[in-house]
């Protein structure tokens, strides 16, 4: 091994083949499949950024993130979803190297075993690299951390002001990152673990407030300057209001959801922990001279822990672990949420253990922070930390190469059989999240299943391979927008379809996904009338298009469970009173024009 380490060729690997294929390895996927939801969403509003067609509430709410969106769509191609995944694909190349070169060459990690982590991160990443509300938040969150390592690692204050800088800067990237302030914990702590005086803990802790709230005030000056103070706050107070809708954004529910699926998945965590036992007791009976039958045997019950997992079946008939379907996330779910789990533990292990250096004290604490924080600020659990993993997985993976390497199974018997558990683990992990992360593209919230065709018709789309069902819709009806012209006509989309404003180059006339719940009823009323209002002063009217299940035909009012909804119900209503005609439906969408 260490032979190898010292080889000419493993020096390259690790200088530039690592690197390499970390920059390219997450623009895999950019032309596979077309999702109606979050995608299209997202880069309609950076094309079309601006009161004009976004609502003020997801405008200011994730204003760096839509503004650093626009400028995507300014250079070459970033009117289509090809060039558009791969801008926004390469903050997940980012975070990849970023985080290879920090742990390698600062913290000093295996060059192989941290490549192999990052290729972990990089897979579990399910989610749209569209949403830069996410990953520009990793960006700088990652960028806090390392600057809060290099600032208290080397007592440098400039540091400190950067890190602060860099958290302050990521409320403005999504509002909901605030509780990441939640890091000077990490200040405190490792004041703790050097005795610091409480004179050098002050200065640290006002450096670190320094950059936050410096960086805070110049972007809310900047956003009082651009749009007005009074339109900022009111957009942020209906974020706050927006918890009475869609209660699945308050904080009680974000952190009951990620406690609770925690506390879930310890049911596995026992079972995969007894299979230990018969190793523990064989360990304890046999001799030391029949070492190796003490090894075969922990490998034989892990391999059968490993077994049980794969075997197990939920009342479906499907895996209750994981399968191995890797375009569905029940591939990875389960093992990730683990993952987490044995991520904590260890960096708790290394923060409180006699031997640890400060140094690593220090790097398991702002790791244990960033994993837990991730999670708080997003209404999706624990899947927002599978996809911010880029310090944690090498971490973990490097700690489980050490425990392994150790010689301690000769003092404490336990060590041999938790060693075999944790290289199965280890294997199922990184074979789970490989899989999913080459197989997984996300397509509303579940997998793409297909690849086979492409609406070619359709300059936006062009190059994007999805399934045929979804070619023919979006042929069809890019063929009826270029043959009536209604490029660049404002648009009113219903029906969880907000990507045809981007696809279909239609901007919104207001919010393009107004049917979610964070979009209220009464931020919708507001809207139509101001729709109404400029009808009445000579301007083009909008076109509508609904999805097939939630369209009226003519003058048949759509099924009663469907009406039942009051924002749809006003769309219906604003068709009939100013007398719009369908005039283009297929098997998934409606488009209706106002009679002329």
């Amino acid at each position: 091994m260490d032979k190898w380490k010292a080889s000419r060729f493993y020096q390259i690997c690790c200088r530039y083949i690592f690197p390499l294929i970390l920059l390219l390895y997450p623009l895999r996927h950019i032309h596979w499949g077309l999702d109606l939801w979050d995608t299209g969403y997202n880069y309609a509003n950076f094309r079309y950024m601006g009161l004009e067609h976004m609502d003020s509430m997801w405008l200011f709410s994730t204003y760096l993130a839509n503004a650093v969106g626009h400028f995507l769509t300014l250079l070459p191609g970033g009117h289509t979803l090809l060039f558009m995944n791969l801008y926004t694909g390469l903050f997940t190349s980012l975070l990849a190297v970023l985080s290879y070169q920090f742990l390698t060459k600062r913290a000093k990690l295996p060059a192989g075993i941290v490549f192999v982590g990052e290729l972990a991160a990089v897979s579990l990443c399910f989610c749209p690299t569209a949403l830069l509300y996410n990953y520009l938040t990793y960006v700088l969150f990652l960028s806090g951390v390392l600057f809060l390592y290099e600032g208290l690692s080397q007592d440098k204050s400039r540091y400190l002001v950067l890190a602060g800088m860099m958290l302050g800067t990521n409320v403005f990237v999504r509002f909901s990152n605030l509780p990441e302030a939640a890091m000077i914990v990490g200040v405190w702590a490792y004041a703790v673990i050097c005795r610091k005086s409480r004179k050098k803990v002050l200065q640290e802790t006002g450096f670190c407030m320094l950059g936050y709230i410096g960086a805070a005030l110049a972007w809310l000056g900047f956003l009082s300057l651009r749009y007005g103070l009074s339109n900022y706050v009111e957009g942020i107070k209906r974020l706050f209001a927006m918890t009475e809708t869609a209660t699945d954004y308050k904080a009680s529910s974000m952190l009951y959801r990620m406690f609770s699926e925690y506390i879930e998945n310890l049911y596995w965590v026992n079972r995969i922990l007894c299979f230990a036992v018969p190793g523990l007791i064989l360990c304890m009976v046999l001799p030391k001279s029949l070492q190796w039958v003490k090894r075969a045997a922990c490998g034989v019950f892990a391999a059968s822990a490993a077994l049980w997992l794969y075997t197990r079946k939920d009342a479906q008939g499907n895996s209750s672990f994981c399968d191995l379907r890797f375009d569905e996330y029940s591939s990875m779910q389960k093992p990730a949420t683990l993952f987490l789990l044995l991520t904590l533990f260890l960096c708790l292990v290394r923060v409180f253990g006699k031997k640890t250096e400060k140094k690593e004290k220090l790097l398991a604490g702002l790791i244990f922070l960033s994993v837990l924080l991730t999670s708080i600020g997003s209404n999706n659990g624990l899947f927002t930390s599978f996809n911010n993993l880029f310090l944690a997985a090498p971490y973990v993976l490097w700690n489980i190469y050490r425990l392994c390497k150790s010689r301690t199974e000769w003092k404490i018997p336990l060590a041999l059989p938790l060693k075999a558990l944790a290289v199965m683990f280890t294997a199922v992990f990184l074979f789970q999240s490989l899989g999913f992360g080459a197989k997984f593209v996300f397509a509303e919230a579940t997998g793409v299943k297909s690849t086979a065709a492409s609406a070619e018709n359709n300059a936006v789309l062009k190059g994007i391979r999805m399934s045929e069902e979804r070619a023919r819709w979006l042929t069809e009806i890019s063929a009826y927008v270029s043959e009536k012209e209604l490029k660049g006509r404002e648009v009113i989309l219903y029906g969880y379809i907000p990507s045809l404003s981007f696809y279909l180059e239609m901007p919104s006339a207001f919010n393009p996904w107004s049917d979610l719940a964070s979009y209220s009823v009464s931020s919708m009323e507001t809207a139509m009338q101001e729709v109404k209002k400029e009808l009445t002063e000579g301007k083009v009217p909008p076109v509508v298009i609904l999805d097939k299940d939630c369209a009226a035909t003519g003058d048949t009012p759509p099924a009663q469970p469907t009406i039942s909804d009051p924002k749809l119900a006003m769309i219906i209503q604003f068709l009939k009173d100013y007398n719009y005609e369908e005039t283009f439906s297929n098997d998934k969408f409606a488009l209706y024009e106002m009679k002329q």
